[in-house]
């Protein structure tokens, strides 16, 4: 089934030097852009991972290297994320997203590559919160638990696909997979990507999901000691820990919603003050 689009859908995959999103890197990011009417843009780069604290090229973690082929040499003479930033946002610009595994991976990594750019002093007009995102993986393990691999076997019938853990041959076999579950699962899916966007899966605040919307649309805590509260409910009874998400291992995206929240939070206690 050919998709339904209102506006372009914009299919993406990384490899990266690790799973760290606070220290590690994209090397490689792959963009299959889907327009209403079925044009298809595909556009894939090579990227040395940058270190900015260090000011040198970020090495791959040999676990890294084993899955996805790609070793430090290879990436010497590749742009940085920092000189792509641009480029790549303008590819990202007025459309919704989609990836397999991408709100739990993908997409948080690739914010946090934003958001070091702009520290950096890159000035960049994108926000990646604001497109609907389609995460393939929720659809199919709603549906088949099972991975990527698993999933275009199920859904499209042969062999693995050629050349998987490259960004480019993930990439168009999640377009080709979400296609797929379209015409498997008529009654259940819809097409239609803003319902496609909160299938299986509540929407988190932040892409590493630490924080995600409940029902009535507020954030609510999603991890450690204060999961289930409310932001608003942990700002009134225990402050300091937002002090404490700011001075942690956790991505720039996670640290700036929570320094959102808490300036939202502070000019709220303060206007009541003033009416009082």
């Amino acid at each position: 089934m050919e998709l339904n689009l209102q506006k372009p859908l914009l299919f993406f995959d990384i490899e990266s030097t690790g799973l760290s999103i606070p220290v590690n890197s994209i090397i490689e990011l792959s963009f299959v852009k889907v327009f209403p009417g079925g044009e298809e843009r595909i556009k894939t780069w090579k990227i040395k991972p940058w270190d900015y604290e260090h000011n040198c090229q970020r090495p791959i973690e040999p676990s890294a290297s084993a899955v996805n082929g790609v070793t430090d040499d290879m990436l010497v003479d590749c742009p940085t994320f920092f000189e792509l930033a641009e480029e790549i946002a303008s590819w990202i610009k007025d459309s919704d997203l989609a990836g397999f595994n991408s709100q739990k991976f993908d997409l948080p990594m690739l914010a946090e590559e934003f958001e070091r750019a702009a520290l950096a002093g890159k000035k960049l007009d994108v926000d990646l919160h604001a497109p609907r995102m389609v995460d393939v993986q929720n659809i199919f393990h709603a549906m088949e638990p099972r991975n990527l691999r698993a999933a275009y076997r199920f859904y499209c019938g042969g062999d693995d696909f050629e050349n998987a853990h490259t960004a480019e041959a993930d990439t168009v076999a999640t377009y080709k997979v979400l296609k797929a579950q379209l015409d498997r699962y008529p009654d259940q899916l819809k097409n239609d990507v803003a319902q496609l966007s909160t299938f299986a899966g509540r929407k988190p605040v932040d892409f590493s999901g630490c924080m995600v919307y409940n029902d009535a649309g507020e954030p609510v805590i999603n991890f450690g000691k204060h999961k289930g509260k409310t932001a608003r409910q942990v700002f009134n009874s225990d402050p300091s820990y937002f002090a404490w998400i700011q001075q942690g291992s956790f991505s720039l995206d996670t640290k700036h919603q929570f320094e959102k929240l808490e300036e939202q939070f502070k000019l709220e206690r303060l206007a009541l003050k003033w009416q009082n």
